[in-house]
C-alpha cells in the first residue's frame, strides 16, 4: 500500500500538480463577469483547463488536487465576497468536471476516452451547479448573508430580464436562463482548449516520470523487496505527505487569517 501510494506521488508528480495547481489559481483569480448575459456574481474563467489536462496527464486523483488547491490560492491572493458559498460552489463544480473525465480517460486512453470523458464531466458539472444552486447554494446564501432580502438577488436579475423576475419565478430565470447556459459554456470552453494539447502535455510528463522515477528495489533473483528500500522508500513517503499536509495547512491558515482581518 505505501509502495504505490509512493510510487504514484513521486517528486515529479507533485511538482508538476503544484504547477497545474498554480497555473489555475492564477487564472481563478483573473475571473470576469458577463454583465450583459449573466449576473455578476457568476464570473468567467479559464482555471478548469490546466485543471483538466492535468487530470489527463495525471489522473482523476491528481486532477482532483489540482481543484481544491487552486480554490486554496485564490481565497489567498483575492479572499471571499460570498462568506466562501462562492468558493464551494466552485470546488465542487469543478471537481464533478475533471474528476468524471479523469477516471474515463484512465480507462480508455484514446480520443474517443477523452471525449466520453470530457463529455460526462460536463454532464456531471452542469447537473451539480442546478441542483446545488436550488437546494443548497442559493438558498443559504441569501439567509447568511443578506439575511432572506430578496431584493439583492432578484434586482441584477430584473436588469437582466425585466420586471417578470420575482421571488416565484427567480429560481426558473436564474437556474435556466442563467446557471444552465454560463456552465455550458463554461465547459464547453474548456473542452476545446484542451483537447489540441492534453496529448503533447501527458507524453511530456511521462517521459519525466520515466526519468526521475526511482529504481525498483528488487534484490536478486528472487525478486524481493530489500528492506533498507523499503525504509527509504516509507522514508520519501512521509517526507511528501508531511511537506504537502504543511503546505495546505498553510494555505489554509492563510485563507482564514485573511477573512478574519479583512
Amino acid at each position: 500500500m505505501q509502495n504505490k501510494t509512493s510510487q504514484y506521488f513521486t517528486a515529479t508528480r507533485i511538482a508538476v500538480i503544484a504547477m497545474f495547481a498554480t497555473i489555475a489559481g492564477v487564472l481563478y483569480v483573473f475571473g470576469f463577469p458577463m454583465g450583459f448575459a449573466f449576473p455578476s456574481w457568476l464570473e468567467l474563467n479559464f482555471s478548469d483547463i490546466p485543471a483538466l489536462i492535468g487530470t489527463f496527464a495525471l489522473g482523476p486523483v491528481s486532477g482532483g488536487i489540482i481543484v481544491f488547491v487552486k480554490v486554496l490560492i485564490k481565497l489567498i491572493i483575492k479572499g471571499t465576497t460570498t462568506v466562501f458559498i462562492g468558493d464551494f460552489a466552485d470546488l465542487i463544480i469543478g471537481l464533478a468536471f475533471v474528476v468524471p473525465a479523469g477516471i474515463i480517460y484512465k480507462k480508455h486512453r484514446t480520443f474517443k476516452g477523452a471525449l466520453l470523458g470530457m463529455g460526462i464531466g460536463s454532464l456531471c458539472s452542469v447537473a451539480l451547479s442546478i441542483i446545488a444552486n436550488w437546494l443548497v447554494l442559493i438558498p443559504y446564501y441569501l439567509q447568511v448573508s443578506f439575511g432572506g432580502n430578496w431584493d439583492i438577488l432578484l434586482d441584477p436579475m430584473r436588469a437582466l430580464f425585466g420586471d417578470g423576475v420575482t421571488e416565484d419565478t427567480f429560481y426558473t430565470y436564474y437556474l435556466w436562463i442563467s446557471v444552465l447556459p454560463f456552465n455550458i459554456m463554461r465547459c464547453l470552453i474548456a473542452i476545446l482548449i484542451t483537447l489540441p494539447v492534453y496529448k503533447r502535455i501527458s507524453l511530456l510528463i511521462n517521459r519525466m516520470n520515466e526519468k526521475f522515477m526511482p529504481k525498483a528495489c528488487v534484490s536478486g533473483d528472487g525478486g524481493e523487496v530489500s528492506a533498507e528500500c523499503a525504509a527509504a522508500v516509507r522514508k520519501r513517503l512521509i517526507i511528501r505527505i508531511a511537506v504537502c499536509a504543511a503546505v495546505v495547512l498553510l494555505l489554509v491558515g492563510g485563507v482564514l487569517l485573511r477573512y478574519f482581518l479583512s
